[in-house]
């Protein structure tokens, strides 16, 4: 997989972190200010108006593949509408399955890839071009990615100096979601460190409710609960390191995050039963649900997961309310993750869906629709539809190429990004036993070393 060369410094990930901390005291609104100046940062185009000229395209179709389903899909396709309005293409969504590198090699070996697959991985877009899948970006979507994107999100995209990617959206995944009612009732504070969580949670415990929803039954929720704890409690460095396997999984600083994750997983009765059944839109939704007796009080995962709390009664910002990952260690975690739109069929159409997908037309649609970050610079911070939002958005903007992209996103997909294999499954037996640490970073790093071939 890609190996990410740039050095992101702690500095910034703490600085994005404090930025989200006022995130949870401000409810929602509809309209709001505009807390970054979005007018100066818009291009001139203003809320509705454009930014990029697009082509005409009148009879030409393109297939889009991924694996969004529900809401996520239904929003981004009206994407898709605004681009064939304004080009006079057919754009058909393909839905995908996990993991998209199998399921497109399928579509290759019949002889019928999509134009466009969103990738959720940088080691998948690595994979694509060594496949010989993936096209190189053309001179006019380049240009909306040097005009709108930080160096690192740029960098991202690219395999051997070409870029290929273009990230369209991002994700905050150091956050915890939590039940307003319910920390009022039990007379808990929104935590700063992993002390302070643990008191809360035990506050939450006493006051009759489950403490955490956690959504085992998708691996990928457990791989990114590990990456805040060994972010922040063994640091940037280590966490590169673990990154690009250049340290073992049996290194003493994965012993001691797993160990600090079993004083939650492994607590009698601090996570709510059925966590390995339990998918991740569930794990939101029975979070907001139930009164004053809802499943758990509190469910970990990325800003998107506003999409989930929409589908219940509970309104982001008084009702369902959030706090940063907290503190393990000297600095609070910041790990971001994304996901990249790559041409597998090169054509004026595709390539122009790669520019409009790179500018803040197509962004500040999905924005306005909720659970959708995006890291266009671009995007006021007012296309956001509430204040949590909105401040989520300017933290990760703010942060420039400071951050830390999801570890096991980095991995080779047989390692970091297939249901039933290697990291996801072997955290989520790890999630039924969480008493045998020795085991699991055993079977990591024997599963790491096949994928990395080292």
């Amino acid at each position: 997989m890609r190996r990410t060369s740039r050095i992101i410094r702690i500095r910034g990930a703490a600085a994005l972190a404090a930025g989200v901390l006022a995130v949870s005291l401000t409810a929602c609104g509809g309209g709001g200010d505009d807390d970054s100046g979005g007018d100066e940062k818009d291009k001139g185009g203003g809320e509705t108006g454009t930014t990029v000229t697009l082509p005409k395209l009148d009879g030409q179709s393109l297939e889009v593949a991924a694996v969004w389903t529900g809401a996520e899909q239904a929003n981004f396709k009206k994407v898709l509408a605004e681009f064939e309005k304004r080009t006079g293409a057919k754009v058909t969504f393909v839905p995908a399955q996990d993991p998209i590198i199998n399921f497109l090699g399928s579509k290759v070996a019949g002889g019928a890839p999509p134009d466009v697959a969103m990738l959720p991985q940088p080691g998948a877009i690595k994979q694509a071009v060594e496949k010989g899948w993936a096209k190189p970006l053309g001179a006019e979507a380049a240009k909306e990615l040097g005009e709108n994107y930080s160096q690192g999100w740029q960098d991202i995209g690219k395999v051997d100096g070409k870029q290929y990617g273009v990230y369209y959206k991002a994700a905050n995944k150091s956050l915890i979601w939590y039940n307003a009612q319910v920390f009022e009732n039990a007379g808990a504070a929104e935590p700063k460190t992993w002390d302070e969580l643990l008191t809360a949670a035990q506050m939450v415990y006493d006051s009759g409710v489950t403490p955490f929803s956690v959504g085992g039954a998708e691996g990928w929720t457990l791989t990114d609960w590990f990456e805040n704890v060994y972010l922040s409690q063994a640091g940037p460095e280590k966490y590169d390191q673990l990154a690009r396997h250049e340290i073992k999984w049996t290194d003493p600083s994965v012993k001691e995050a797993l160990t600090t994750l079993a004083g939650i997983w492994g607590k009698k009765d601090y996570v709510a039963s059925g966590a390995l059944g339990t998918d991740f839109p569930t794990s939101v939704t029975q979070t907001f649900t139930g009164g004053d007796q809802p499943k758990a009080g509190m469910v970990y995962e990325g800003d998107f997961a506003q999409v989930n709390i929409g589908e219940t009664e509970a309104e982001v910002g008084t009702d369902a309310k959030v706090f940063p990952f907290p503190a393990v260690g000297d600095a609070p975690p910041v790990v971001s993750g994304g996901d990249a739109a790559v041409i597998l069929e090169d054509s004026e159409a595709s390539q122009a869906l790669a520019t409009f997908l790179a500018s803040p037309d197509a962004a500040r649609i999905h924005a306005g629709l909720g659970g959708y970050l995006s890291p266009n610079r671009n995007v006021p911070d007012s296309a956001y539809p509430n204040e949590v939002q909105r401040k989520i958005a300017k933290a990760l903007v703010d942060s420039g190429d400071d951050f830390r992209f999801d570890m096991s996103d980095q991995a080779p997909q047989a390692f970091g990004g297939t249901p039933g294999k290697g990291e996801w499954k072997i955290l989520q037996d790890f999630l039924k036993n969480p008493k045998d640490v020795a085991g699991t970073q055993a079977k990591l790093e024997a599963d790491a070393a096949a994928a990395y071939g080292n």
